[in-house]
């Protein structure tokens, strides 16, 4: 099935399901203008939902390996003018940089989503759980933050 017959289907759920199948199975010189086709759907809640259910899958198995930067900016330009897309990438990279312990701003870290705050917050950098335990920005994410300090105290 091609992106345009599943723009055919009136029926949202279908479409979200076929473009998750069609993303998952896509050839990496393909993905770019397969994000890009997605992003065009009418449903552009349901289509950045798609595609941002992708990039998660994606950016998980390549974020600690050298390939990441290639995909980032070609996903980067795949999305431009949808914000959303645009903003996981930036924080899938500042999520990177922190695991991977590259340069990375505390300031940048506190001004992330709170999906970025959990993430990290389950992690393994030590400063970025400090700060989030201190600063973050929900009871939540300083909660867990405190707990993997606590754990981490306790090993």
């Amino acid at each position: 099935m091609n992106v345009h017959d599943i723009q055919q289907n009136p029926d949202e759920h279908v479409r979200f399901a076929a473009y998750l199948d069609e993303l998952g199975r896509v050839a990496d010189p393909d993905e770019v203008d397969l994000v890009s086709h997605v992003l065009t759907d009418p449903d552009r809640t349901m289509a950045r939902s798609a595609v941002l259910r992708h990039m998660d899958r994606r950016a998980v198995g390549l974020c600690s390996g050298p390939a990441y930067e290639k995909w980032a900016q070609t996903m980067t330009q795949a999305t431009t003018g949808h914000p959303f897309p645009v903003q996981r990438l930036r924080e899938w990279s500042l999520f990177r940089a922190i695991a991977l312990e590259l340069p990375w701003q505390p300031e940048n870290l506190l001004a992330s989503s709170n999906w970025l705050q959990l993430k990290t917050a389950a992690g393994t950098n030590a400063e970025a759980i400090e700060i989030l335990a201190e600063a973050g920005r929900t009871k939540r994410i300083r909660y867990a933050a405190r707990a993997g300090l606590n754990h981490r105290s306790e090993s």
